[in-house]
């Protein structure tokens, strides 16, 4: 399959948004994973973002605020076969339908999560969302927010998710990986994308939204890799008591040896929530896959479940059912 099979009709955002950039590489994506658009179904909420559904070749539903999580939910129990991939926006899937996000987490569910992080609601012109920085000036906060937000990689390892990974929306390469790993991993998948609204947020990822500037700072995790990073991979995380430090490779004593080495299927999320929460001028950011754990998902226990139940009981069908207790003939 190609990216071709899976586009449709002609993308109403604005000219330059990370909804054209992500959307390019999900299509790419899916036509690498090789599952047919007839088996795939893209649900989504409310929003910008939220109107990716009616460019897809696939089946899908434009749901509504919030409710995008609970909707996929539902499609994918009813269906286990199906792929289904969930879009939302840091407002729609983080505010109304944060409670919609944990639980999806927590039951881990196999939904392919994204989440389009532009720290902005931007279909209803321009309020803070729940990712906006504490001071952030909007029509919502005309002297500032004074609020601290919600840090997507800590909801979902709080929620006790057992896959987080981010992206960057400029970055093709980067994301299409990220998703193909999203898809391979049973279980609630959560990727988050960084990217601008140009309208209303423009430049809030600015430190990596360049290829020039990712190479500065960024760090892409590769599991079973060293941690190394800088425009010639100069630098490299080490551990420094129980957290971490930036070091730069043969100075102050530091050698390669001493780089810390990505192990995104360790269980244990300690080191793995501390890469994700990195930020600041003294850290990158993360990129890449941070966590990625096997565990038993919801829907499979369920259909397990079904099965068991079932097999117990001396009727499987409805007319079946008519006939297991006493009957009359009506003449």
């Amino acid at each position: 399959m190609e990216a071709k099979d899976f586009k449709k009709g002609q993308p109403r955002w604005c000219p330059g948004c990370g909804d054209h950039f992500f959307l390019a590489s999900l299509q790419k994506a899916m036509a690498e994973i090789g599952i047919a658009p007839q088996d795939t179904a893209v649900i989504s909420g409310i929003g910008c973002s939220s109107r990716l559904p009616h460019y897809m070749a696939t089946y899908g539903m434009n749901t509504i605020h919030g409710r995008a999580a609970a909707i996929a939910t539902g499609c994918k129990v009813a269906n286990p076969k199906l792929t289904v991939w969930q879009v939302s926006g840091d407002g729609d899937g983080l505010a109304i339908g944060g409670n919609h996000f944990i639980h999806a987490n927590r039951r881990n569910i196999d939904l392919n999560m994204i989440l389009l992080n532009n720290r902005i609601y931007g279909l209803t012109k321009g309020q803070y969302s729940p990712t906006s920085p504490r001071g952030f000036v909007s029509k919502s906060s005309p002297y500032g927010t004074v609020e601290d937000p919600f840090r997507p990689a800590e909801l979902c390892f709080g929620a006790r998710g057992h896959f987080f990974a981010r992206a960057v929306a400029t970055d093709a390469a980067g994301t299409v990986e990220i998703l193909k790993a999203a898809q391979a991993h049973k279980g609630a998948s959560v990727c988050e994308i960084l990217q601008n609204c140009v309208i209303f947020n423009d430049g809030t990822h600015a430190s990596v939204y360049k290829p020039e500037d990712r190479k500065k700072n960024a760090i892409y995790l590769k599991h079973g890799e060293k941690m190394v990073f800088g425009e010639n991979n100069e630098k490299g995380l080490v551990q420094e008591g129980f957290g971490i430090k930036v070091v730069t490779i043969g100075q102050d004593g530091y050698t390669m040896d001493d780089i810390l080495v990505h192990d995104a299927h360790c269980e244990d999320n300690t080191l793995q929530l501390k890469l994700a929460l990195m930020e600041g001028p003294d850290f990158p950011i993360a990129l890449g896959v941070i966590r990625d754990v096997e565990a038993p998902t919801y829907n499979d226990a369920v259909e397990a479940q079904i099965e068991e139940v079932s097999s117990k009981k001396k009727y499987h069908n409805f007319e079946e059912l008519l006939m297991t207790n006493d009957t009359w003939e009506v003449k």
